[in-house]
């Protein structure tokens, strides 16, 4: 097993796997390989956290970092950075290779000097990699009360002291719902991969 840096040469095998490791799981379908297509481009995209993991000449894995933010009372923003979509083949999940991947890209963002990490996610895997309420970070939800533990909005400090003693409420970056907002584009890239049937599953959040 492998763990290398992105190239131009994988983004459609990579974005193939990211669709085959969310198709039905969050909705009938998935957006999420849309969302990785059109976020190389973006400038919150970070190229020296885009890494790939191979087994043997396969790419089985993989995960991207984004530049984020948190508003401070009075609105204003503090940097911080988030993660996702992070991927593995559904042939090889369960096996401990999201944690290895997640693991060596969290020690590489700290080198570089990342502090703070936010995100959305099941605490009962990301706990492992170090994960957290966010809101016993006092980092809020857009989309909750303040006062709510928001079971699946979770953070870690990288740098000790970085976030201090503040408080403030974390908004996902826009190139996560560029799905939702290019509807039409969406549906054009999407026919250009084999059809695959969409189902409406329990546990599902559309």
């Amino acid at each position: 097993m492998t763990i290398r840096l992105e190239q131009p040469k994988d983004y459609r095998e990579v974005e193939n796997l990211t669709r085959e490791a969310f198709w039905n799981v969050y909705r009938p379908g998935c957006t999420e390989h849309y969302v990785l297509n059109q976020y190389r481009t973006n400038p919150d995209f970070i190229p020296e956290l885009d890494f790939v993991m191979e087994e043997g000449d396969r790419i089985i894995g993989h995960v991207m970092f984004s530049k984020a933010e948190i508003k401070l009372d009075g609105d204003e923003p503090f940097p911080s950075w988030t993660f996702g979509p992070i991927s593995i083949h559904p042939d090889y999940k369960r096996k401990g290779y999201g944690l290895k991947l997640l693991s060596y890209a969290i020690e590489r963002a700290k080198a570089m000097g990342i502090g703070l990490l936010q995100m959305e996610g099941n605490i009962e895997f990301y706990r492992h990699a170090g994960f957290g309420l966010a809101s016993k970070l006092r980092i809020h939800y857009h989309e909750m009360p303040k006062e709510d533990d928001v079971p699946f909005f979770l953070a870690q400090e990288l740098i000790p002291g970085y976030w201090g003693d503040r408080e403030g409420t974390y908004c996902p970056p826009k190139g996560y719902f560029v799905a939702d907002e290019n509807p039409e584009a969406f549906e054009a890239y999407e026919a250009t991969f084999p059809k695959k049937e969409k189902l409406r599953l329990p546990g599902q959040l559309v």
